[in-house]
């Protein structure tokens, strides 16, 4: 039996540039991994997939599906069909990351499980080997493999990797609603072209590349946050509250309703007191 943690991601920069001939949208985003972790406990057996998963820890999670329409379980069939093998795996998965909150948290699950299968079977897979398969689960597991900071292009899947980002705190304010992706991308293309303000996506890499954040922080930008106004009227005002209490930036992550908060470690306390009377969740955790 092995343990692999699931990070959770956030989206320094989220870019739409298009919808391609695919029906997918070519993307262009800064990711970044979080210390905030699921917890994806392994076990090896003779045959069959056995999965339970416990959401004790986090609010909605009731309807997470232990089948295959949970990434973690097509994960393993993703790796029984790469290498022609029947693998047997009782998966306990311990939900810390919330769902439908625009951090990755079934991406991370299913790049666990994939990692995991690597580990207990001996495989002996390259990283390059389990991003490809993972690409074939969904668009964010290659880089939930890899973590760290990276550019994704593409559907998501095409990874450049970046200076490691600064070690900052992150406060984590979910509210009590879901948003669904798909949801999310189709009413983008709705939206007026001259509506949309796009992040300059390679003006931040330099900016990182300087170690100069705080000029990165000033063009931020996450081109589903109009979208996600429509559900969550009070996004900016949120944000607004945040960068008031002393972070550095504030910004929804993915396609939301999460925000999240840079700061330094000494200002964590002031911004969570500043927000603990809001109708959300709050994780406190940091860059990975």
């Amino acid at each position: 039996m092995i343990v692999e943690l699931a990070r959770a991601k956030i989206n320094l920069t989220l870019d739409i540039l298009k919808l391609r001939e695919d029906g997918f949208h070519e993307v262009e985003m800064i990711m970044q991994t979080l210390e905030l972790a699921d917890e994806v406990e392994l076990t090896r057996i003779k045959s069959g997939i056995e999965f339970s998963v416990d959401t004790s820890q986090i609010e909605g999670g009731e309807n997470i599906p232990t089948d295959e329409k949970n990434l973690a379980y097509r994960a393993v069939l993703a790796m029984r069909e790469h290498c022609g093998k029947d693998f047997g795996v009782v998966i306990n998965l311990r939900k810390k990351i919330p769902v439908a909150a625009g951090l990755g948290g079934g991406s991370a699950d299913a790049a666990a499980v994939l990692r995991g299968i690597n580990w207990l079977y001996d495989l002996n897979l390259s990283i390059e080997e389990l991003c490809k398969i993972g690409a074939k689960i969904g668009s964010d597991v290659p880089f939930c493999v890899v973590e760290g900071t990276w550019l994704a292009r593409g559907r998501g899947e095409n990874l450049y990797q970046l200076a490691p980002f600064k070690s900052y705190a992150v406060i984590l304010l979910k509210p009590h609603l879901e948003i669904s992706t798909a949801w999310a991308y189709k009413t983008f293309d709705e939206l007026p072209t001259d509506s949309i303000h796009h992040p300059p996506t390679y003006r931040i890499i330099e900016y990182f590349r300087a170690r100069d954040f705080d000029s990165a922080f000033k063009v931020f930008g996450n081109v589903l946050e109009p979208v996600a106004q429509k559900v969550f009227p009070e996004l900016e005002s949120y944000k607004a509250k945040l960068i008031e209490a002393g972070a550095k930036v504030a910004l929804m992550s993915g396609s939301g309703p999460t925000i999240f908060a840079l700061a330094d470690k000494v200002d964590v306390d002031k911004i969570v007191a500043s927000i603990e009377n809001l109708p959300v969740q709050i994780f406190v955790t940091q860059i990975f």
